[in-house]
């Protein structure tokens, strides 16, 4: 798969000779980096564009995220805005960026099952998570005493991710850490499933990722379920995924819908 990359300038570049000088200056430190993944079929990268190979794009994003920036990217479901879960400041950035509600928690993606067990507390036997994982479900849990505290510090749970998407796994894989991921908007406003519907937030971004229309999916994100409960789930949030996820809980692995009443 084909990358070509491109830079996006602050509007004032396009400007006089004075703008431009003023928005190079402006702009230094909020260059953004667009990163297109071509599909097989195309012809290579438009004329201007530089071409990259799989393993530069990746490392591109590790090494913007490894820096504290937040960068976004495509998934199996909407594209989504990932930083360094550990990194407090990165964080911070994310919830800026978004104008999200500081009480709205984070989940957290991860490349392989075996991370999940690093970060949280699995009542679940490791069967149902090969069930449902990788795929559009973001599982519930207890987390672990290792994540940053200062990602959802007002809840004990944390949701986990391993989206079926092949950029995404090998990301997380090449970081050896979790990311924190939400979805590509503006809080309250539509998920997104194309690059260009969340382009007001570029500007903000390290790296823009483009991976194409997200297509075979509705705009609903992840299915949400809680699993912290031994012998329960609660949907937290339908999503996508609903019906499969719950198919999964209750036929093959036999747990009952919490109904929170005690």
């Amino acid at each position: 798969m084909g990358i070509a990359v491109g830079l996006v300038k602050s509007r004032a570049a396009h400007g006089s000779a004075a703008a431009r000088r003023l928005g190079a200056d402006m702009c230094k430190e909020l260059k953004t980096k667009v990163l297109r993944l071509l599909p097989p079929t195309s012809n290579g990268p438009s004329v201007h564009q530089e071409s990259l190979t799989d393993a530069e794009i990746l490392s591109c994003t590790v090494k913007a995220l490894k820096e504290g920036h937040v960068v976004a990217v495509p998934t199996d479901t909407i594209y989504g805005l990932a930083c360094l879960a550990q990194s407090s400041e990165a964080i911070g950035k994310t919830y800026d960026i978004k104008g999200r509600n500081a009480q709205k928690p984070l989940a957290i993606c991860v490349g392989e099952i075996q991370d999940i067990y690093k970060y949280c507390k699995v009542p679940v036997k490791e069967a149902l998570l090969g069930d449902l994982l990788p795929g559009p479900v973001t599982l519930v849990f207890e987390r672990a005493e290792v994540l940053n505290t200062d990602l959802n510090p007002f809840t004990s749970l944390v949701g986990v991710r391993i989206p079926d998407h092949a950029f995404m796994r090998r990301l997380c894989q090449m970081c050896g850490e979790p990311l924190a991921l939400t979805s590509a908007n503006i809080s309250s406003h539509t998920s997104t499933v194309a690059a260009h519907e969340f382009e007001e937030l570029w500007p903000k971004l390290a790296v823009v990722v483009d991976g194409g229309p997200i297509g075979g999916k509705s705009r609903l994100g992840s299915t949400v379920v809680d699993l912290s409960v031994l012998g329960k789930y609660r949907i937290i949030r339908p999503g996508c995924a609903l019906s499969s996820t719950v198919d999964v809980l209750e036929n093959k692995y036999g747990l009952s819908e919490d109904s929170g009443e005690q």
